[in-house]
């Protein structure tokens, strides 16, 4: 079974581009012409809510973000409310499971030992928390992990933290979850750039997913 992944890299995008790259994605896949497509990006500043709510979760007024350009989008990936911002590492990865494996729960367990793999390249001790999706350092959230799955197509995926600033997570509660934190890689001390930790959770994909992955010049 041939699991070749094409790499999409955009760059800085706004999420609405981000929905039209998986959208385009989601059809090549659908019509079997690939396994998967891998998206990694950045966002421009916007706050997201998912299928399990994130609106109550909100502090700041629609207005107020607006007055500072921060984006408010409502989606049909799993999960609660996040944020994304320039230094995150977002991956949406597009894949059709049937050749994988047709299990959703098993799906998000591998995104998350692609992002503890990733980091722990830099001395980062992170796993998972029971009852909460994402990868964690302590009580710290570190990545935060939401998808859709339809037609055993996935959608929408992870969003690591790396050098971006974390002072925009203060407009909501992160995931609906109070007694917790966020944090960075740039928090923890490591200074590597969005591009080299790019690099190595690519490597890392490759191998959870027993995949090859191959770029493209579409971005």
């Amino acid at each position: 079974m041939n699991r070749t992944i094409i790499v999409i890299q955009p760059g800085l995008v706004s999420y609405q581009e981000g929905l039209e790259l998986q959208q385009q994605a989601r059809r090549r896949v659908a019509d079997g012409e690939l396994a998967g497509v891998l998206i990694l990006l950045e966002h421009q500043p916007v706050i997201t809510a998912g299928r399990g709510g994130g609106r109550e979760n909100l502090r700041a007024t629609l207005s107020g973000l607006q007055a500072e350009q921060i984006a408010f989008v409502e989606t049909d990936r799993g999960g609660n409310i996040t944020c994304h911002n320039p230094g995150q590492l977002v991956g949406y990865p597009v894949l059709n499971l049937s050749y994988w494996q047709e299990d959703v729960h098993w799906y998000v367990e591998q995104l998350e030992e692609v992002l503890i793999r990733t980091v722990a390249q830099y001395g980062i001790v992170a796993g998972r928390k029971s009852r909460y999706t994402g990868v964690w350092a302590g009580n710290r959230k570190l990545a935060a992990i939401g998808v859709s799955v339809r037609r055993w197509i996935t959608g929408h995926g992870f969003a690591l933290n790396v050098s971006n600033d974390l002072s925009l997570f203060q407009q909501i509660i992160p995931c609906g979850i109070e007694e917790f934190g966020v944090t960075s890689l740039r928090a923890a001390g490591v200074t590597a750039s969005l591009t080299e930790v790019t690099q190595r959770l690519m490597i890392e994909f490759t191998t959870v997913f027993a995949a090859a992955l191959q770029q493209t010049k579409e971005d």
